[in-house]
Formats: structure tokens, sequence, C-alpha cells
């Protein structure tokens, strides 16, 4: 069993920066693939980013990709997402998921852990 914890959301402007962090709780870390989704208002949850055990190897959805990085410290137990030049359209509230094994995953129904989320709102 592994608890996740998203935080570091908040109320920023078009073009700030926010860094998520995921703080997980319970058994090795470094066993697990980790992820990053997104809800926003009305609409479906949706992949963001993605990251393999030892954080060699990510993956990201087309509309933050050299906006946004996914990292880990398997030490700390904790994924993190920096966000830079945010946009309207990336408010939304912000999951983080674990998934047993070691290689990435775009798809949702994979993963195996999830948190409660944290809210991200970007304001023109």
């Amino acid at each position: 069993q592994v608890q996740v914890a998203e935080s570091g959301g908040g109320l920023v402007q078009a073009g700030d920066s926010l860094r998520l962090s995921c703080l997980t709780s319970g058994r090795t870390f470094s066993n697990y693939a980790m992820g990053w989704f997104r809800q926003a208002p009305g609409k479906q949850r949706e992949f963001v980013a993605a990251i393999n055990w030892s954080g060699s190897s990510t993956y990201y959805t087309d509309s933050v990709k050299g906006r946004f990085t996914i990292s880990r410290d398997n030490a700390k137990k904790t994924m993190y997402l920096q966000m830079n030049s945010l946009k309207p359209e990336d408010t939304a509230v912000y999951y983080c998921a674990a998934k047993v094994g070691k290689y990435w995953s775009g798809t949702e129904a994979t993963y195996d852990y999830w948190g409660q989320g944290t809210q991200v709102t970007v304001s023109s």
C-alpha cells in the first residue's frame, strides 16, 4: 500500500511558475513509476506527465512539453512537477498517482494509488 499526497498548488498569473510536490509513504518508492494527471472544470481527467522508477525516462502530453518538468527524489520518496510559463488553460486540479512497476504509463487506468489533488489556478 502506498499513500500519496500532493502539495504546492495555488493561484498564479499567466507566465508564472509553480512547483508541485507529491510525497509518498509506505513501501519502497523506487518500486513505482509515477505520474501527474489533471482535471479541469467540466472535463475528464487527463494525463500530464510520467516518470519511470529511476527518473531516467519521462513522458509528457504535448500541451506541456517544454514548459513542465517531472522529476523524482527516491531518497525523499517525493515526485515533483515544475510548471513554467503557465497558461490559463493549465487551470485544473492536479493529481499525483503511483503505478506498481518500474515503467511509466500515460494511461490513467494503469495507476494504482491516487492523491486527493491540489488546485492550480492560472489567471489571465
